[in-house]
């Protein structure tokens, strides 16, 4: 996040997007900005911008805060902050102002007037530190069509000869400034990132459809952004996903398969985290990987147990959860962290499904585990299988992919199963070749000689 002391060119506003930000010699001096509005818990907000401006690897050299009743059309904190602003822009040798709100363009370019540094709001921020954190190549497709529909709004002519060019003798007819230029550039950007994320979102759903074929459940870990999804994830699974205590470490999703008590095989999905007031261009542009979620059968709730702030950071998760159709989905709310809250692990199952696990030293792990157990159990049913000698290829698929209980072999041979099955369990068996229902299908198991269980 290096921001070189230079004039400002039009074609970037992002810390990662500056020149020399990726080598990363010296921290820029970030001075934060947060106004009071009426209804507005300026502490939580303030001490979440300090989190993410070191997540984007700037260091914080001061803060200035005021108190406003609505927002200043101009320049949003008003004239007076802003002189304000550059005293101390001035005092602090800051490099970046950083403000805890949406700026419209306009209110972004005369706050750089006035202050004599770059300026930053919210959502510049956290593209920023999306634009660090992606790895693959689909989050890198999807952080630049944010960062672009960003951009679009906020260029600006900066040299005097990008004016429409002017008539004279053989120059006279129709011409194109640099700012039509560079919008029309976007533009074809846009498209091409688009087409390129179609090729991505088909070959995710080709492997989404892929994974239906087979009966497995999904669960999705979800949860405000460093409540320790990763961590928990690598405890459940031992994949070793990067894992740190600071914002958006992970972007990318990462799916593993976990075989729970009961022989029971899930897929363990862990996802973005979510914060409060999320950048709607961030949801459109990472819709394909938060349908990840929205297709889950269960989603696990990660909360940080010791945060202050959880009940509002749950409610946070929900908003976005609801935006993107996730909100009728079954939850397990796991409350991470208790080894800096104090809770002692324990599973509460009343009204709503709710664990207290440590993710960092493994307490509760065990707890979870046999709730996610007893959630598949609960969402089964009994079902009873007559199966022909012939059927030995099907019965063998039903072993690998189904939960088979028990199994008894009929005096003519045929091999009568008792089965547990989900929906999804069912809708598979129904989607095989092989499967009769009519003949099949049993209501009643009719052991006569047991062979196994």
């Amino acid at each position: 996040m290096n921001i070189p002391k230079t004039k400002r060119t039009p074609a970037t506003n992002s810390l990662s997007d500056a020149p020399g930000a990726r080598r990363g010699r010296t921290r820029e001096r970030a001075l934060l900005v947060q106004l009071r509005f009426p209804g507005l818990h300026v502490e939580a907000e303030l001490e979440e911008l300090k989190l993410l401006t070191r997540s984007a690897g700037a260091e914080v050299c001061g803060v200035l805060t005021g108190r406003r009743e609505r927002p200043d059309v101009a320049s949003y904190i008003g004239k007076g902050k802003a002189e304000e602003l550059r005293d101390l822009v001035q005092l602090e040798k800051a490099d970046v102002a950083i403000v805890n709100h949406d700026l419209s363009p306009a209110q972004e370019r005369n706050l750089e007037k006035i202050a004599g540094c770059r300026v930053l709001d919210r959502t510049g921020l956290i593209l920023d530190i999306f634009a660090q954190r992606a790895r693959s190549h689909e989050g890198k497709l999807q952080v630049e069509l944010a960062q672009l529909d960003h951009l679009a709004t906020r260029l600006v002519r900066g040299w005097t000869h990008l004016e429409r060019q002017r008539g004279g003798i053989g120059l006279r007819g129709p011409g194109e400034t640099q700012l039509e230029t560079d919008r029309r550039l976007i533009r074809e950007r846009v498209k091409h990132l688009n087409r390129q994320l179609e090729k991505v979102r088909a070959q995710r759903e080709s492997r989404r459809k892929a994974r239906h074929k087979i009966p497995i459940p999904t669960v999705s870990l979800v949860g405000y952004t460093n409540a320790g999804k990763s961590t928990l994830f690598n405890r459940l699974t031992g994949a070793g996903v990067y894992a740190a205590d600071q914002l958006f470490a992970t972007l990318d999703p990462t799916m593993r398969r976990v075989l729970l008590p009961g022989n029971t095989d899930i897929i363990l999905a862990d996802t973005v985290g979510f914060i409060r007031h999320l950048p709607h261009g961030l949801v459109e542009a990472f819709k394909s990987t938060l349908e990840e979620v929205a297709e889950a059968d269960l989603l696990l709730h990660v909360v940080d147990g010791a945060s202050p702030e959880r009940h509002e950071q749950i409610e946070q998760v929900r908003v976005v959860l609801k935006e993107i159709g996730a909100e009728a989905i079954p939850q397990i709310t796991v409350f991470n962290k208790i080894d800096l809250s104090g809770e002692s692990p324990r599973a509460e199952r009343a009204h709503i499904d709710r664990v207290f696990v440590s993710a960092q030293t493994g307490d509760g792990l065990g707890l979870l585990v046999e709730a996610l157990a007893e959630h598949f159990r609960r969402a089964r049913v009994s079902c009873h299988l007559r199966l022909p000698p012939d059927a030995g290829r099907l019965r063998a698929l039903l072993y690998e992919h189904l939960h088979v209980m028990r199994e008894s072999l009929t005096e003519r041979g045929e091999w009568l199963l008792e089965l547990e099955l989900t929906e999804a369990d069912l809708a598979w068996l129904h989607s095989l070749p092989d499967f009769v229902a009519e003949r099949m299908l049993q209501p009643e198991p009719q052991p006569l000689a047991r062979t196994g269980s």
